[in-house]
């Protein structure tokens, strides 16, 4: 890695560590923000609007990234995330809160995807597995300290804080991207496809609120609902047949013919799905059904995240011997034993057999998701490496709202009328639903293992094209 890669690195690392400590800080501080501000009733929105404007808006910057380059948005999101978190921080009451952090979601869409394409832009092949590596680790990291800096920042300051400290980082950031990122765009009369963004924006906005409301705010069976969902079915639909008459689409179709990078985004959905299920229903497990404290259930994900940054550092070394064909199956192949191994635990199996089992979780998804992004990277050219990489985004992030959704269904078919004083539910009803919510997470890593066994043997198209500088 020579001077000017490391430059980038650095800014990158510090953008990755702003998006991924934000949701781990935030969940802390939220005891303190609800008794400042209130609204206790409206909490879940004040993540649910970050992933959703996340969501909608990752596609749209990864396409403009192509068109305009990666620097201007890189900058114009780091720049809209900053004005978000001053003005959480300045929040006066939760419904300030909740739309302040839909402008740090937009801002979050144009950063992350611009991350993993200014990596395949500035890296060759074989490297841009080791630097996904160092910057996937930044998750682990931000999992593992998010909740001690919150909690000290809420303890010691007060929770406005948790907001402000992202400022400095994110110019520091900024600075070095817009400084050392070298580009050099052809310059032409760029085309933007409005009709697309707009439809997409509608249609999977729709799409997702109803995902991440039904069940809770709205009933699955209201009318509110099914025009959720036809408002979605419409859209989307009219985007898809803009997708082939515009000059530049947002999603070029021809993507679609690339299997390279067709598996590595079914793979990004059905994993989302999976990482979502493990993270938000292993806690339970240990705490619900074991009933361990608060502090285990935590340590019980801890190994996940040590796991993952330690078998991506080893599939960046590997990558060139063995191919990328074979570590994703081998990735895919663990998680589809480890999620297995918890399809057989019970209420008498201790907490070191979980703490086992996730380490070999995250080992799997090191394996494979580094891999993945760097296919995803490696399988098209500079001019569709934004959309590529911000499509493969837009699935992992839809991937865990199906996820959440779906098995969040299948637990509540249990539980639903279980609970005591509205709160607990006993042990073993508990315990029956999350079983089969385990089976569930198997049955999706089996299929994205048989998925992974589709990728082509050679490498992707462009795997050999020299890094952009």
């Amino acid at each position: 890695m020579d001077q000017y890669q490391k430059r980038i690195v650095t800014a990158l690392l510090i953008a990755t560590f702003l998006a991924a400590i934000e949701v781990t800080v935030i969940s802390t501080a939220m005891p303190s923000i609800t008794q400042d501000l209130g609204g206790l009733d409206l909490i879940s929105w004040v993540f649910a609007i970050y992933l959703l404007t996340y969501a909608v808006m990752t596609p749209i910057f990864g396409k403009l990234a192509d068109l305009f380059g990666r620097k201007k948005i890189f900058i114009t999101g780091a720049t809209l995330f900053l004005i978000g978190s001053a003005l959480c921080g300045f929040s006066q009451s939760m419904e300030q809160l909740i739309a302040f952090r839909a402008l740090q979601g937009v801002g979050a869409g144009a950063l992350m995807p611009m991350v993993f394409t200014i990596v395949g832009d500035v890296f060759r092949y074989e490297q841009r597995a080791r630097a996904q590596a160092i910057i996937g680790s930044i998750w682990g990291i931000a999992g593992i300290f998010g909740p001690l800096v919150g909690g000290f920042t809420v303890d010691f300051f007060t929770w406005h804080w948790i907001f402000f400290m992202n400022i400095p980082f994110g110019l520091v950031s900024m600075y070095l991207i817009g400084r050392n990122l070298e580009e050099k765009l052809e310059k032409k009369k760029r085309s933007i496809d409005y009709g697309g963004a707009f439809t997409f924006m509608i249609g999977s906005g729709a799409l997702l609120y109803a995902l991440l409301s039904g069940g809770n705010e709205i009933a699955w069976n209201e009318p509110l609902m099914f025009g959720l969902l036809g408002t979605a079915l419409v859209f989307l639909a009219v985007f898809i047949a803009l997708q082939f008459r515009v000059k530049e689409p947002l999603v070029p179709v021809h993507l679609f013919k690339n299997r390279h990078l067709v598996t590595a985004n079914a793979n990004g959905l059905l994993l989302g799905m999976m990482l979502i299920g493990l993270t938000a229903y292993l806690p339970l497990w240990v705490q619900g059904v074991l009933e361990l404290p608060a502090t285990a259930s935590g340590l019980t994900l801890i190994p996940m995240s040590l796991g993952w940054p330690l078998a991506a550092f080893y599939a960046s070394r590997i990558l060139g011997k063995f191919g990328a064909k074979a570590i994703c199956m081998t990735g895919t192949g663990v998680i589809v034993l480890s999620t297995f191994g918890l399809t057989l635990i019970s209420a008498g199996t201790p907490n070191w057999v979980l703490v086992v089992i996730m380490f070999f979780v995250g080992t799997g998804f090191g394996l494979s998701m580094t891999i993945f992004t760097v296919i995803v990277q490696s399988s098209v050219g500079w001019d569709n490496r934004g959309a590529a990489a911000s499509s493969n985004a837009f699935l992992r992030t839809l991937g865990q709202t199906l996820g959440i959704t779906i098995l969040g269904t299948v637990l509540n078919q249990y539980i639903g009328g279980h609970t005591l004083n509205g709160a607990t539910v006993a042990p073993d009803i508990l315990g029956a639903g999350l079983h089969t919510v385990f089976i569930l997470i198997f049955v999706l890593a089996a299929l994205s293992f048989a998925v992974t066994s589709l990728l082509p043997k050679e490498e992707p198209e462009h795997a050999r094209t020299s890094p952009a500088k």
